[in-house]
């Protein structure tokens, strides 16, 4: 299979993929176990994973340069032992861009588990018991997103120069994750609804919102919502 066909199908996926995310992740069927909608999160991965390749495609030279030749030679090819600590990203990419990516797929895990959908940041146990499932989630996310039959090596043969591939991207991008998935859960509970609290324009609020949680503006691009949208308020709440 050609990579160059594959980058077509990829784009017709993305041109039909916002009309199916609009499924609400309810319709989805839930696990008996802990009422986790496993499909959901499966589902929305994948349309967040295309949307994350589809943006690789469009402004990266360098991935569309190696979309030709074989694609299962070349993906077995690029998957290799990093030898560096650094690849050929830039450091706004590493530590930045990659831990948010894998933030928003620990947003998708929360969207589908009614326990951890409507828990708002707090130093307490029952927090933090509903954020370790959407870190781990979002480590093997990341994981797939390095390696994986639909990953950087697959599409766009990263690894397949050895200087392109680091620890880099396996030890950042999950922490870094973490990090970025509390951190906005606590911006949003201690400053974005603050300000929300002192003014009612729904321009400034949705631009607050998406500005201060880029994770999980990503997150509901993927799973069709609109990117300011929030759980337990919308833009014309009252505060009590």
């Amino acid at each position: 299979m050609e990579q160059s066909a594959f980058a077509g199908v990829l784009t017709l996926f993305l041109i039909a993929a916002p009309a199916s995310a609009q499924t609400p992740p309810s319709a989805a069927p839930e696990t008996a176990a802990d009422g986790v909608s496993v499909a959901g999160v499966l589902a929305d991965s994948f349309k967040l994973l295309m949307i994350e390749h589809g943006i690789r495609v469009a402004f990266q030279e360098k991935t569309r340069r190696e979309l030709g030749g074989p694609f299962v030679r070349d993906y077995l090819r690029s998957v290799r032992m990093p030898k560096r600590w650094e690849d050929t990203d830039s450091w706004l990419v590493n530590y930045l861009g990659h831990p948010i990516h894998g933030a928003a797929a620990g947003f998708v895990w929360i969207e589908h588990d009614p326990r951890s959908r409507r828990e708002e940041f707090g130093l307490n146990g029952r927090y933090w018991k509903t954020r370790w499932r959407p870190v781990v989630a979002s480590a093997i996310f990341s994981l797939q997103f390095e390696i994986g039959p639909l990953s950087e090596a697959s599409i766009g043969n990263v690894g397949l120069r050895p200087e392109t591939t680091g620890w880099v991207d396996y030890v950042v991008t999950p922490i870094g994750a973490m990090a970025i998935l509390v951190g906005e859960d606590a911006l949003d509970r201690f400053f974005v609804r603050w300000v929300e609290e002192r003014t009612t324009n729904r321009t400034a609020r949705a631009t607050l919102r998406m500005l201060f949680g880029p994770a999980r503006t990503l997150s509901n691009l993927a799973m069709g919502h609109l990117p300011w949208r929030r759980e337990t308020r919308t833009l014309s709440w009252t505060p009590r």
